[in-house]
Order: structure tokens, then C-alpha cells, then sequence
């Protein structure tokens, strides 16, 4: 007999490009404002800060390829990101020896319902309304890192019905993947499945209803997601 008073959620998941293997997803942590262009455009200042990160939940990551427009938003954003997948983690972990904790690279996409996260941003409430509500991070699939290494230069672009919305380079990233890595665990004993949104790079804007969407990361995967 169960010891558990309800049926177990179903883990959330991501497929392994290429194989039938799947890597579970036990925690999203998402850091903000990682591009220069993104951060002045956001009305921050660029220089180099300690970061910064917010959480989304694992059940919000959605491989389904739509985006149901969210409710209680009428200004949903597009953020476009390199996905990080941990194979491993530690607490303190050095920046040297960061990358040895990586599973593999894909791609996804931040939504944001913009207008509640400004209204928490001047009430200084938390994101989550904003950030952290269903299906607000569609992904590709995880691309080992025993594939393609650990890419740190590449474009990163984003396109809604064919134009051009956003466009960047991994080497353009304020804070690279080891350090984030080696921050976060100074403050969370992250562990396997854990997965970090590295961040967005200027020309995020608003999606509509009937939107096709396409990101690309070279050298790594792409994105299709219609926003329906």
C-alpha cells in the first residue's frame, strides 16, 4: 500500500535529442538580465553586478511546441535563452570545476506576463505571477554536452512570423555558464535535473495569439512554438 495520500505528480521531463532517454527536471532557476543590450533595455545598468536569479517551477517547462496565451495578462513577453541540464551539483562549487557538473545545452523561451511583473517589481512583491505560471518555459530537447562540448561563443535569435525579434552571442553573456553555476551553489545545494535559463539578450517583445515562434541556437538546436 502507498504511504502517499495522493497519486505522485508525473515528473516533468526533457527528451535527449537523439535518443530515447529522457533528463528529469527537479528545479528552473532563471538569471536576469545577463546581456548588456537586455539589461539597459530593461532599464538596468550593465556593469558588471553580482547576479541575480529567479525561480520558475518544473512543471512549467512544456515540449508540446504551443504556448496557450496565459490569463490575467494582456502583455506576454518572449525571452529567448540557452538552457543549461546538470548532471550533478555540489555546494561551493569552484568555477574551474563547473562545467564537469553539466549534462548538456538546449534552448527555451522565458514568457512573461510583463505587465504583473511590473506591477510586482513597484510593489517589490515576487515574480512568480509574472514568471512562473503554467507552460511559461517551452524547450527543445537537451543536447549532451559529450556531443557539442560547452558552447560559450554562437548566435542566439529569436523570430515571430519571420521577423527577426531578438539576436545575440553566447559571448556576449555578462556572467558565463561556469560562473552562474559556481554562484548558485553558494547559495543552493543544486543537484542532477537541475536546469539554468542563462539569460536574454536585447529585442524582447510582445507574442499574439496565432504567432509562429522560432529560435535558434547555433551549433546547438532550435525552437517552433505557436502561440495559441
Amino acid at each position: 500500500m502507498s504511504r502517499y495520500v495522493i497519486d505522485l505528480p508525473e515528473q516533468p521531463f526533457l527528451p535527449v535529442e537523439g535518443s530515447d532517454a529522457v533528463f528529469p527536471i527537479r528545479r528552473i532557476y532563471c538569471i536576469g538580465r545577463n546581456y548588456a543590450a537586455h539589461t539597459i533595455e530593461m532599464g538596468g545598468d550593465p556593469d558588471r553586478e553580482d547576479p541575480f536569479f529567479f525561480q520558475k517551477n518544473a512543471q512549467n517547462a512544456d515540449i508540446s511546441g504551443e504556448f496557450p496565451y496565459p490569463p490575467e495578462s494582456s502583455d506576454v513577453h518572449h525571452e529567448v535563452e540557452m538552457v543549461v541540464a546538470l548532471k550533478s551539483g555540489a555546494a561551493n562549487i569552484r568555477v574551474d570545476d563547473a562545467l564537469e557538473h553539466v549534462y548538456g545545452y538546449g534552448l527555451g523561451i522565458d514568457m512573461t506576463r510583463r505587465d504583473l511583473q511590473s506591477v510586482a517589481k513597484e510593489q517589490r512583491r515576487p515574480w512568480e505571477p509574472g514568471k512562473a505560471f503554467e507552460r511559461s518555459a517551452p524547450m527543445s530537447g537537451i543536447i549532451p554536452a559529450s556531443r557539442i562540448g560547452h558552447p560559450d561563443r554562437g548566435r542566439i535569435s529569436l523570430s515571430i512570423n519571420g521577423d527577426l525579434r531578438q539576436e545575440g552571442d553566447l559571448g556576449q553573456m555578462i556572467w558565463k555558464v561556469p560562473e552562474m553555476i559556481s554562484y548558485l551553489s553558494r547559495f543552493y545545494d543544486i543537484a542532477a535535473g537541475d536546469i539554468i535559463m542563462s539569460g536574454t539578450p536585447s529585442g524582447v517583445g510582445p507574442v499574439s495569439r496565432g504567432d509562429d515562434i522560432k529560435a535558434d541556437l547555433e551549433g546547438v538546436t532550435s525552437l517552433t512554438v505557436k502561440v495559441i
